[in-house]
């Protein structure tokens, strides 16, 4: 099913379940404020550094974050495009549902005025 004109269902449908998790999403807010390492991404919650990795490979297949190569380091940082698609999705059924709204409010106003 095309969701209205957005042409990878697959993608947004990753999107979402990256996003479904708490972890993953403060991950997200995390390299919102700019790239980290594994271990400083680690450093917040009570998990270990492979169950952190796992987090990020969820969000890596979700096109949300990527990995840099920085010397020694392999910096994650976080990828707007995906997020920018889950927006505009979302906001497309907002406009839908607040035309519905309308019209129902309409209707009702109309009704309302008959004797």
């Amino acid at each position: 099913m095309e969701l209205l004109g957005y042409g990878n269902p697959a993608r947004l449908d990753a999107t979402f379940a990256a996003l479904a998790d708490p972890t993953r999403r403060a991950i997200l807010a995390r390299l919102a404020q700019g790239e980290a390492s594994v271990t400083e991404l680690a450093r917040p919650f009570a998990m270990s550094q492979p169950a952190i990795s796992k987090h990020l490979k969820v969000l890596e297949r979700a096109g949300l974050v990527s990995r840099g190569k920085d010397q020694q380091r392999r910096p994650v940082r976080v990828q707007a495009q995906p997020l920018a698609e889950a927006n505009a999705w979302i906001e497309d059924y907002r406009r839908i549902l607040e035309a519905n709204y309308r019209r129902l409010d309409s209707l009702l106003a109309e009704l309302q005025a008959k004797p």
